[in-house]
C-alpha cells in the first residue's frame, strides 16, 4: 500500500484539503508554470515527465443548461455529444470561462475536479481505468495531484463514460 503524501508544500488548495480529509492516498506534483505554453495539460505532462494519456484536464461544459465537469486526457479532446449522452442530456457546449471560474472557485488552467466551491455533476473519461494512477489539477496552475482513478470517481461522484476523443 502506498504511503499518503502529507506534505502540505505550496500545494495546500481546496482539492488537497479534500483529499487529505477523505484519507485518500495521493501525491502532489509541482512544476514551474510557463504562461506562454499553449496548453496547460500538455505543459503539465511535459514538466512532470508523465505520459499525456495519464494526465487529465478538467473542463466545464453546460449540458442542457446545467454546468457539468468533464475530466479527459490532455492527449485528446472532449466529445461534447458523448458528454451530454453520459448524463442523459441532449446538448452540451463549453461553459463560459468566467462562469466556470466563479462556480468552481478555481482559475482556468487550474480547475480541479476536487474541492470545488459548488459540487458539479462530473464525468470521468473511461480511459482513466486503464491506469493505476492519473494526474489532475490540484487547483492551481503548476500543481497536480496523482491518485487512483477509482478514488477520484468516488470523491467527485463521477460517472465513468467514454467522453474523450484521442
Amino acid at each position: 500500500m502506498a504511503k499518503k503524501s502529507r506534505k502540505q508544500q505550496p500545494g495546500c488548495t481546496p482539492a488537497t484539503v479534500a483529499l487529505t480529509a477523505a484519507g485518500t492516498v495521493f501525491t502532489v506534483h509541482t512544476y514551474a508554470h510557463d504562461p506562454a505554453h499553449p496548453s496547460y495539460g500538455e505543459e503539465a505532462a511535459e514538466a512532470m515527465g508523465v505520459s499525456p494519456e495519464r494526465v487529465f484536464k478538467t473542463l466545464v461544459a453546460e449540458v442542457d443548461g446545467e454546468l457539468t465537469v468533464a475530466v479527459v486526457p490532455v492527449a485528446g479532446t472532449l466529445n461534447l455529444k458523448a458528454l451530454a449522452s453520459a448524463v442523459g442530456g441532449k446538448k452540451a457546449t463549453m461553459a463560459d470561462p468566467v462562469a466556470a471560474e466563479r462556480v468552481t472557485g478555481y482559475v482556468r488552467g487550474g480547475i480541479s475536479p476536487l474541492g470545488q466551491r459548488k459540487r458539479l455533476r462530473t464525468v470521468l473519461d473511461a480511459s482513466a481505468g486503464a491506469h493505476p494512477t492519473i494526474c489532475v489539477s490540484a487547483g492551481r496552475r503548476g500543481l497536480e495531484v496523482e491518485l487512483a482513478p477509482a478514488d477520484l470517481a468516488a470523491l467527485t461522484g463521477a460517472a465513468l463514460a467514454p467522453i474523450g476523443r484521442g
